[in-house]
This record gives C-alpha cells, sequence and structure tokens, in this order.
C-alpha cells in the first residue's frame, strides 16, 4: 500500500494502525535522506546545516540509534568525498552523547575487520582515514590512533608476507597524514617520527621491478611517473617540513571547536592486521601518472607540484567524485566543475589529468573506457570556454610523446580520440600533425593518425574521413573497405577452382542444401596431392578458398548477410574445417578477401568462433603465422586475439558456475534429507541425487576439458611470442643492428599486455609457464617481462 493512502485513511481504528507502523521506516527514510545530502549545495552555510542535523539525531537516537549508526558507518565507507562533513557531525553527536560516539567507534572498527576479511581494500582505507580524523573532531584519543598506525607499519616485519601486503598497510598510514598529520606530530612526534622512519627504510629495501610494466610513458622527462607510494612518501615528507600545512582540505570542525575541545574521547580497541591468508587479494602497484605542471597552465591560479601534499589531496577527491557518481555521466561532471576550493587551482586540468590517469590505468581501468569519453564530452559541453582548449593541449602533448607512450595506453588513447572526434563532427587541426608525413609508417605518430583514422571510419564511412583529412594525408587514408574476390572475372578463368565457384554461385542463388553444396565441392581437385593419392578426405584448401570466396562474396553487402551465410552453410564450413589446417585456412581466405574491411574480419571472426566453426587456438596461430607478418603490430589484429582470449575465459567461468550451482544443489537436497529424517524420503533421495550427481560428474569433465584448452590457448601464444622475439634478438644481434626497432617496442609491450590484461587467469598456470615457457635460459629481455608480472603480486 502506498503512503499516500495512509495518509488519506484519517477515519477508522485500522488506517491508525497502519500508519503508526509506517511511521518508523518514513522516519528512517527521512533521516537517511538528511545523512546523505549533508554537504550538498544549500542556501544555509555547512556549519548551520551540520549543527541542525547535529540536533535532529541526537533527538532521534533513543529510537532510532541502530539505524542512525548503520547508516553513518556505510557513508563513512562508501562517501569518502565527505569525510570531513561526517566525521564533524560524528564530533558534534559525541560531544552531546559519549555513549553513541563509543558505539560508533566500536561498529567502525567491526566494519574494518570485515573489510579487510573480505579483501575491500579500498572501503578499508577509507575507513582508515575517517577514524584518523576523528582525531581531529576529539572523537578518538591521538595515542591510540597512533598505536594502531604502529601496529599497521610493523606488518612490514613479517618474513612470509608478499610486498603487496605490506605496501597496502604502509599506503593506508600514509594517506591519512594530510588529514591527521598535524595533530598527531603535536601529541606524539617520537612515536610518529619512529614511524616515518620505519616505512622510509621499508621504501628503501622494497622491490620496484613491476614499474616499468606500468609506466605510461617510459621517459622520465617532462614528468617522472613516479611509483605510487614513493611519490606518497615524498608529498608527505615535503609537508612534515612544511609544518604540516595545507591547504585544500574542507575542515568543518574547525568552527566547533570550543564545542568539540570539550568532549570526551575515545580509545580504538587494540586492533591487530589480520594475518596473511593465501585466498587474500591486495591492491595491485600503481604508478602516478602525470601530464601537467604549473608551466602548463599558464593563466590563473598556479598547479600545486607533484611533490605538494595538495596535489595527492586534490587529486584523491577528484577520484571520489568520480567513483561516486561515474554511472551518470551529467551528474558526475557537474560534481567535478562544483568542487570545493575551485578557484584556488586550476581545475580543468586537474579534471583532464585525473580521468586520463584513470583511462591509462594498468592494468586495467577502474571503469569501462566508454565512460571517459562520455565524461569529457559532458564536460565539454559544460564549460564550452574553457574545458576543450585543456583537452586540445592535452591530446596535442600525449601525441607529441607518442615514441615513448605503453602501447595498450596508445590503443586506449586512440580508441577514445577516434570517438571523441565522431561527437565533434571530426574536426580537428590536422595540419599541426603534418609532421608525422615525413616519418616511416612503422613510426607511432604516422602509425597512430592511421589508426585514428581507421577507427573513425566505423564510426562514419569512407567517403567521410576521405573528406575531413588534408590531401597531404593520404598515405595514411584507409583503404575503401571493399571485398577482394579473386574469382571476380573472366580474367580469374585460368585460376584452379573457377568453374566450381559458378557452381557453388547458381546452387546459393537456388537455395540448395548443405549436402548439395558438398556434392558440388567433391569434385575439387586437391593441390597438396598427387594424381594417383586416392585418400580423399585430406585438407584441401582449394576446397574452402572456392566456397567461402563464393559465399562472403555474395553476403558482402553487410554484417547480417555475412552472419546469415555463415548460419546457412555452417554444416559446410564445419566439414571444410575438420583438421587444424582447415581452420588455420579459413582465416587465410577471410583475411584475404575482406583485408581491406578490419572490423568485418574482427565480426567474422568473432561469429565463427562462437559457432565454432574455428577454436580459439586456431586463431591465436593464425595471428602468429608469416601470413599476418604485414599487419602484426595493427590495432585490429589485437582487439581479436583479446577478444578471442575473452571468449575462452567466459566459457572457462560459464562451466565453472554450472558445476557449483549443480554441487550447490545437491548439498541442499543432502541436508533436506539430514534436517527430515525421514527413511522413505531417504530413498526418494538416492533417486534423485543419481541424475545430479551424474550431471556433476559430466561438468567436472567439461570443467577440465575447457581449462586444458584454456591452457593451451596461453601456452601457444606465449610460445609464439618467444619464437617471435628470439628471432628478431638473434637477427638483429648477428647483423650488428639495434634490436630496439620499433616492431620490437610493440611486440614486447604486447607480450606485457597479455600479462596485465588476463593476469587473473594467467595466474593459475604460473607454474607451467614457468616450467615450460619462462626458463632460466630465455633472453633476458623477454625473461624481464615475465619477473615484472610475477612481482605484481609479490
Amino acid at each position: 500500500m502506498s503512503r499516500r493512502r495512509h495518509s488519506d485513511e484519517n477515519d477508522g481504528g485500522q488506517p491508525h494502525k497502519r500508519r503508526r507502523t509506517s511511521e518508523p521506516i518514513e522516519i528512517e527514510d527521512r533521516l537517511e535522506s538528511l545523512i546523505c545530502r549533508v554537504g550538498e549545495k544549500s542556501t544555509s552555510s555547512l556549519e548551520s546545516n551540520l549543527e541542525g542535523l547535529a540536533g535532529v539525531l541526537e533527538a532521534d537516537l533513543p529510537n532510532y540509534k541502530n539505524k542512525i549508526l548503520r547508516i553513518l558507518c556505510t557513508v563513512a565507507r562508501l562517501l569518502p568525498e565527505k569525510l570531513t562533513v561526517y566525521s564533524t557531525l560524528v564530533g558534534l553527536l559525541n560531544a552531546r552523547n559519549y555513549n553513541f560516539g563509543g558505539e560508533f567507534v566500536e561498529s567502525m572498527i567491526r566494519q574494518l575487520k570485515e573489510t579487510l576479511k573480505l579483501n575491500l581494500y579500498n572501503e578499508a582505507l577509507y575507513l582508515v582515514r575517517f577514524l584518523s580524523d576523528l582525531v581531529n573532531c576529539h572523537v578518538i584519543a591521538a595515542p591510540s590512533m597512533v598505536a594502531m598506525f604502529e601496529n599497521f607499519v610493523s606488518v612490514v616485519q613479517e618474513e612470509d608476507g608478499p610486498q603487496v601486503r605490506c605496501d597496502w598497510y604502509v599506503y593506508a598510514v600514509l594517506s591519512s597524514l594530510p588529514w591527521v598529520g598535524k595533530e598527531l606530530y603535536e601529541k606524539k612526534d617520537v612515536e610518529m617520527e619512529r614511524i616515518l622512519n620505519q616505512i622510509e627504510s621499508y621504501l628503501k629495501r622494497r622491490q620496484k621491478i613491476h614499474v616499468p610494466m606500468l609506466q605510461v610513458w617510459t621517459a622520465e622527462k617532462p614528468h617522472p611517473q613516479e611509483e605510487y607510494l614513493d611519490c606518497l612518501f615524498a608529498q608527505v615528507q615535503k609537508m612534515k617540513k612544511d609544518r604540516w600545512q595545507e591547504r585544500h582540505i574542507l575542515r568543518p570542525y574547525i568552527a566547533f571547536d570550543s564545542v568539540l575541545c570539550e568532549a570526551l574521547q575515545h580509545n580504538l580497541p587494540p586492533f591487530t592486521p589480520p594475518p596473511h591468508s593465501e585466498d587474500a587479494v591486495y591492491p595491485m602497484p600503481k604508478v602516478i601518472f602525470r601530464m601537467f605542471d604549473y608551466t602548463d597552465a599558464p593563466e590563473g591560479p598556479v598547479m600545486p607540484g607533484s611533490h605538494s601534499v595538495e596535489r595527492f589531496v586534490i587529486e584523491e577527491n577528484l577520484h571520489y567524485i568520480i567513483k561516486s557518481h561515474w554511472r551518470e555521466r551529467k551528474t558526475c561532471a557537474a560534481q567535478l566543475l562544483s568542487y570545493p576550493g575551485k578557484n584556488k587551482i586550476p581545475l580543468n586540468y586537474h579534471i583532464v589529468e585525473v580521468i586520463f590517469g584513470e583511462l591509462f590505468q594498468l592494468p586495467q581501468p577502474p571503469h569501462i573506457d566508454v565512460m571517459y569519453t562520455t565524461l569529457l564530452i559532458e564536460l565539454c559541453k559544460l564549460q564550452p570556454g574553457s574545458l576543450p582548449q585543456v583537452l586540445a593541449q592535452a591530446t596535442e602533448m600525449m601525441y607529441m610523446r607518442l615514441d615513448t607512450m605503453n602501447t595498450t595506453c596508445i590503443d586506449r588513447f586512440l580508441n577514445w580520440f577516434s570517438h571523441h572526434l565522431s561527437n565533434f563532427q571530426f574536426r580537428w587541426s590536422w595540419d599541426d600533425w603534418s609532421d608525422c608525413l615525413t616519418q616511416d609508417l612503422d613510426k607511432p605518430k604516422p602509425k597512430f593518425v592511421k589508426e585514428v583514422l581507421e577507427k573513425s571510419m566505423r564510426l562514419s564511412y569512407h567517403q567521410r574521413i576521405v573528406d575531413i583529412v588534408p590531401a597531404n594525408f593520404s598515405a595514411l587514408i584507409p583503404a575503401n573497405p571493399i571485398f577482394v574476390y579473386k574469382y571476380m572475372d573472366e580474367s580469374s578463368s585460368s585460376l584452379p577452382g573457377y568453374p566450381v565457384t559458378i557452381a557453388i554461385s547458381n546452387a546459393i542463388i537456388n537455395r540448395s542444401s548443405n549436402d548439395e553444396i558438398l556434392t558440388i565441392l567433391k569434385d575439387v581437385p586437391n593441390p597438396n596431392q598427387e594424381d594417383d593419392d586416392d585418400e580423399g578426405d585430406s585438407f584441401n584448401p582449394l576446397k574452402i578458398d572456392v566456397f567461402l570466396q563464393t559465399l562472403l562474396h555474395m553476403a558482402a553487402k553487410s554484417f547480417s548477410h555475412s552472419f546469415s551465410a555463415l548460419a546457412k552453410f555452417h554444416e559446410v564450413l564445419k566439414s571444410l574445417t575438420d583438421s587444424d589446417e582447415g581452420k588455420l585456412h579459413i582465416l587465410r581466405v577471410v583475411y584475404e578477401a575482406w583485408r581491406n574491411h578490419p572490423q568485418m574480419i574482427s565480426v567474422l571472426i568473432d561469429k565463427m568462433i562462437r559457432t565454432q566453426i574455428v577454436d580459439c587456438a586456431a586463431v591465436a596461430n593464425w595471428i602468429f603465422s608469416p601470413d599476418m607478418a604485414h599487419d602484426f603490430t595493427r590495432f585490429y589484429v589485437w582487439e581479436i586475439l583479446h577478444s578471442t582470449v575473452r571468449k575462452m575465459n567466459k566459457h572457462v567461468q560459464k562451466i565453472q558456475k554450472e558445476l557449483e550451482t549443480a554441487k550447490e544443489k545437491l548439498e541442499k537436497q543432502h541436508s533436506r534429507r539430514k534436517d527430515s529424517g525421514d527413511e522413505e524420503e531417504d530413498k526418494n533421495s538416492d533417486e534423485e541425487d543419481g541424475p545430479l550427481e551424474e550431471q556433476i560428474e559430466r561438468l567436472q569433465e567439461k570443467v577440465e576439458s575447457a581449462q586444458s584448452e584454456q591452457k593451451n590457448l596461453f601456452l601457444v601464444i606465449f610460445q609464439r611470442f618467444i619464437m617471435m622475439l628470439t628471432e628478431h634478438l638473434v637477427r638483429c644481434e648477428t647483423g650488428g643492428v639495434d634490436f630496439n626497432t620499433p616492431w620490437y617496442k610493440n611486440c614486447i609491450e604486447r607480450l606485457q599486455q597479455i600479462f596485465l590484461m588476463h593476469h587473473q587467469t594467467i595466474q593459475q598456470y604460473m607454474v607451467t609457464l614457468e616450467n615450460l615457457l619462462f626458463t632460466a635460459e630465455l633472453d633476458h629481455h623477454i625473461l624481464t617481462v615475465y619477473r615484472q608480472f610475477c612481482a605484481l603480486q609479490m
């Protein structure tokens, strides 16, 4: 029943009873709304809103204490951008009701333990930061916070824990100090000095071989790409040197100092970090993305330096806003542009740097790539006079630094840029990039422009791309995406199999069945076979050539026509691809016919994998085959390979989930039988279990088979990489030339990309990879990539 009906029914006993039962729910909803919305735009000041809300909550504590505790603990965990607002609110409540303050601190500690147990390390980080800010609000006594930090830092003394575990506890301490460092140093300077010395000692001995794998740029100029803990420690050290001064954290509790300093404080219960367990998944290390400094924003406020703690605070807050609102691009853009203190900083530069920092984050961005594109478009709409210029400046800077940019980040850059251009009529000052026309086409700049135009064509059409680009860029304009049919006309009549193509073409027009097509194909001579060889079932490339070329040519009008053709003649295609050679050859034919249309190649191969005409290992072998050497460094090839690996991974996950569901079902049946204790039901249950146990057995076999296929796919990919890279290195060494060519950079970074993009799956097969492929005898250039990957979860 709706609330409106409750309020309308004002006579008779029953409706009043209903109203009374709904009132608590309405009050709880109102409390949640009031707490969640405090700190948003309002006609009153934040201080008066906080004081008013504290009064309301205090009045409701007798009846709704548990609800209020639950809401406050949740916002502390999920709304970190309003951390100081909520810590002030808790401070005001603690000053009015000491017991409530104690219960809140206990709830927070319970929640911290729970989040660590569940591997929710980001949320745990926000809780630690919130607890530390409660010291400023006189809720928690400084000595007990220092004791907690000492326990956190003691983790670095553990002998058997992974480095990523120590990293997280050190980061939790360091990242809280911008908020509470001053207060803790005033009260416990000796202990804090000892903590920072321990951290410094740990940072000096810590392994950092993973860093090159995570850097967006390999060059240290103009902006060093620092490891996140080193950067944060430098920022904290500078803050300490500046006597813990910072100017960017909103601190509403200062206005209530006279009230808060009278409050009684609580000691944190002793907190021991939970021991390391095998199923713990710690956050991966990061590299801090830097694109701008104060020289890039010449007008207006000065951008804080990379080692000033203000830079850390601003970036953290912008990351919070994106994390909270990423699903609603309009809200997210508006929140970013209304950042508190925006007049003291070049906000547009910070926003653009943070967004690209997330987009280029390795191994994966926090959110889907397209979100960042739509967010930047929205920001351009809201700030048409200033933000597009900053974005253009950023694009220009990234283009200028393509030579040292990570290949995975170049992929994301070109995806973003082509999508962005498509929303602004593909307008761009192409002449500014004419320097790429004098370079070898394998170099990053011409390659990037060519790939951007090709990607833009997917979002438009060929003639449009020809029209928007200056004539001197013609060498970089993608080919017209037309089908290349080698049996096109009479001039092809001398080609083997030409008469059969006419018969196949007529059979398709006359809607012949799969069997009739196969009968026609029986007469095709096998170029791999001697005349006196009677083995008719061996692999015949000409059969695949004549059939698939003709079929795809007749269906070349659209994706839909091609999909229908593959579906209609699925049986023929399956029979032609019985062998591994057949699968490889079918991929060669698709490439030859559609070599001017990479998108068509991608979608056809995707369809063929789904319909099991080809398998994932065949696609991997084809990509690394000599036939593809010409296109090996092109973007679409790696798009196909990653899509293939993802399909394989999803297939394994799907069967594993089915197996888990079946096991749970059996478990439920057993527990139900145990609870009932009925002998008759026992007999029935045994009959019920039979089919289920058979199903589990079948699924178990399917899982093992799928995992074996998955492992084989990764072995094929890594083996081919090793062969190609080793051949290149040996060739260069023999010829006395530099091995570090554009091809080598692309290939070695594609190897890194495979490791990073599919790291969770690859970790299952580390032992096999180490024993079979990444052995000590391998060239150190290739082995370094493997060791960098291993270091990510050390």
